[in-house]
């Protein structure tokens, strides 16, 4: 969590996006109309009109150049949005508390050597490609932590993200200031009882392909594939830091807290 001086957004060039669904197109003229509207380059602030799909697609069109972002629930689930008012939007941003967080860093390689990276916001995962499970080997900088994990895949998630997928996998909800990720198997077989691991922020996670031509392996950050590698790094980018505005009482950070007493 970052403290930031919030009187100066209330003035700001706002960029508004919409996530095409027809709810949203609708908020978006309206809120035009009242507010105006400007290029994301041009913004200091940008205002999302969607669900969390809009908001981690924003997060990733924003990564090279970060700006604030506020989220509008005009979708379904919208755990990292506002609830919509088309009224009163400069002292909501005036009021908002930002929230931080770091993206994860996936560097794959394949059979041949090549390599590729993406970025991600919630997970970066490792799924069987074919009704045969998973064989993986998972090393922590540099040091063999588990031989040989036998499952449908394998997830390392972010605080932000940890209440996703990895927690539809039976992972742990982490604090959004908690210096940790979350490694988190999909399925395991083997080993049975293996629960996955908490993890530092500053740590590199390498994760091997065994099999890899009978068992193949697709690597996914966020909602970027890449089929039958060989090989995956890990690790997260502190560098690059994206803030999320939200309104009083209703912080990310409190989210998730809230997320662990539902029952």
């Amino acid at each position: 969590m970052v403290a930031r001086n919030s009187a100066s957004r209330s003035a700001q060039a706002i960029c508004f996006l919409s996530s095409g669904a027809q709810e949203a197109n609708e908020a978006l003229e309206r809120l035009v109309e009242r507010y105006g509207n400007c290029e994301p380059a041009q913004a200091d602030v940008i205002v999302a009109l969607g669900g969390d799909g809009l908001m981690l697609q924003t997060l990733h069109r924003m990564m090279n150049a970060p700006k604030p972002i506020y989220g509008m629930n005009r979708g379904s689930v919208g755990f990292l949005m506002n609830e919509f008012h088309d009224r009163g939007l400069r002292k909501r941003l005036e009021t908002a508390r930002p929230s931080i967080i770091h993206p994860l860093v996936m560097r794959t390689t394949d059979a041949k050597g090549a390599t590729r990276t993406a970025r991600a916001i919630n997970e970066v995962s490792l799924l069987r490609q074919t009704y045969q499970a998973a064989k993986l080997r998972i090393s922590v900088d540099g040091k063999e932590r588990l031989d040989e994990l036998i499952a449908d895949g394998v997830l390392l998630a972010t605080p932000a993200g940890s209440t996703a997928y990895n927690l539809s996998a039976n992972g742990p909800i982490l604090p959004l200031d908690a210096p940790l990720m979350a490694l988190t198997p999909i399925s395991a077989f083997r080993p049975r009882r293996w629960r996955g691991a908490l993890l530092p922020d500053r740590a590199s996670v390498s994760i091997e392909v065994l099999e890899a031509d009978k068992r193949p392996v697709a690597a996914v950050a966020d909602h970027i594939e890449i089929r039958r590698v060989a090989r995956v790094d890990v690790s997260m980018d502190h560098k690059t830091s994206l803030m999320l505005l939200h309104d009083p009482g209703h912080s990310l950070d409190e989210r998730i807290l809230r997320e662990q007493f539902v029952y």
